[in-house]
């Protein structure tokens, strides 16, 4: 299986960054590079750069990322 990305975040309900607000959840992607992942994880964090509890975050699949650490 091919390594994927997403784009996951959403808004916090404070800056500790441990619980989303409900309904403000956001998942993108998959994506299957890592770069076209990145472009839409900027236009997220750009487009809530004024909300200091908002954060956005790339993820890759757990069978890519096993597959990295045994190399």
């Amino acid at each position: 299986m091919k390594e994927q990305f997403w784009v996951v975040g959403g808004e916090y309900s404070d800056l500790d960054f441990r619980r989303l607000i409900e309904g403000t959840g956001q998942t993108h992607g998959p994506f299957e590079s890592y770069e076209a992942a990145e472009k839409v994880w900027r236009d997220c964090s750009l487009a809530n750069r004024f909300e200091a509890c908002a954060r956005f975050s790339i993820v890759t699949s757990a069978v890519g990322a096993a597959r990295r650490q045994a190399a």
